[in-house]
């Protein structure tokens, strides 16, 4: 073992520029597979976050909607009933403005809705006064004091004073949602005293669906966690990471055959010395041990380097979020979020690589005849 290492330390001083140059190159391919993997954490956890905003952690909806009592579970940290209600929302030509109209989602909230939506102002819902989403505000060319018309499908129309907009950063969200106070969505709908259910707020947004699981159990309710919510984008996002994270690895591997080409050059322009020691008893597995070790030593560097280099990449963007287009992405700067778990798989994936790359000379090894070199 210790001859192997011996052999294999000399070999990559024999050829230093080439080694270093191999280092160098998984180095590279590492850091960039690691800080576009934070890249993509800190988007997903920014989109999410933005859905948030304006989501529920947890909805419950009654079975039957004159019998839904308060839930009860120490997880719930907010509560407020709900009814929503599909609108035609219109607001007239006035002050030089043109008349404009929108679809909308209005959600009725009851008591407790500022606790379960603590970003969004919604201290400023009172009765016949509305709270938007900004671009479906824009979209209506409207501003908080201006009237505006809700018109359901019932055909029931109420006047509603603009009395605030928010903004999420989830463009679907801001361009089709708006609160309401309970009692004016049961008027729209012509269903007074009726709700769909309560509107949650979790200590631990990640465990809605056990909540869900237990305040289901008596049959009174059934439930839609916000993963259910938005279980597309969800998957959009997983899908996004793994295909980024398959695509940059194949830089490592890539990478990883400098380390492939240096040990055959090693083999070419050493196979005297090569036949010589197999005449002096190392045998083809000592051999092959030394270019193994050469192998990881030269990806073990190059994967501290990478890893390295990645950290420090990262955390960079994470002091300098880059800048990106809203209206196509919802969200307008990318933040970082580094996870040791990408880390670790960008690493294992390099040095398995350049292990491999250690069988590169082998078949050569074995052609190697010591008698016919040294004649």
């Amino acid at each position: 073992m210790r001859f192997a290492l011996f052999l294999a330390v000399k070999g990559i001083r024999h050829r230093r520029l080439q080694s270093l140059a191999a280092v160098l190159g998984v180095a590279a391919g590492v850091a960039v597979v690691t800080t576009a993997l934070s890249l993509t954490n800190g988007f997903t956890e920014e989109l999410i976050r933005a859905t948030l905003k304006a989501t529920p952690h947890l909805i419950l909806f009654a079975n039957d909607p004159t019998d839904a009592p308060p839930p009860e579970d120490p997880e719930i940290v907010a509560k407020a009933r709900f009814f929503p209600v599909k609108v035609l929302l219109t607001r007239r030509a006035e002050h030089g403005r043109r008349a404009a109209s929108d679809f909308a989602t209005l959600i009725g909230l009851g008591e407790g809705g500022a606790g379960v939506y603590p970003t969004l102002p919604l201290s400023a819902l009172k009765p016949g006064r509305v709270v938007l989403g900004s671009a479906l505000a824009a979209s209506l060319g409207a501003y908080p004091g201006d009237a505006l018309y809700a018109l359901a499908i019932t055909q029931k129309r109420r006047r509603l004073e603009l009395a605030a907009t928010f903004a999420t950063g989830n463009y679907l969200i801001d361009a089709g949602y708006g609160f309401v106070p309970l009692a004016d969505a049961q008027a729209l709908a012509e269903a007074p005293g009726r709700v769909a259910g309560w509107h949650l707020r979790l200590a631990h947004p990640e465990r809605a669906r056990a909540v869900a699981r237990r305040l289901t159990e008596d049959g009174r309710y059934w439930a839609r966690t916000w993963q259910d919510l938005n279980r597309t984008l969800l998957q959009q996002l997983a899908l996004q990471k793994r295909v980024i994270g398959i695509v940059l690895s194949l830089i490592v591997v890539v990478a990883a055959l400098g380390i492939a080409n240096v040990l055959l050059l090693v083999t070419v322009e050493k196979t005297p010395e090569i036949a010589l020691l197999r005449v002096l008893g190392a045998g083809a597995g000592t051999l092959f041990l030394a270019f193994a070790w050469q192998a990881v030593l030269l990806g073990g560097l190059g994967v501290l380097l990478g890893d390295l280099g990645g950290l420090l990449l990262s955390s960079y963007f994470k002091a300098h979020p880059i800048a990106i287009p809203g209206e196509l992405y919802f969200i307008t700067r990318l933040p970082v979020r580094i996870q040791p778990a990408d880390f670790a798989w960008a690493s294992a994936v390099a040095l398995v690589t350049a292990l491999l790359a250690g069988f590169a000379p082998l078949f050569r090894l074995l052609r190697v005849k010591p008698g016919e070199v040294l004649r």
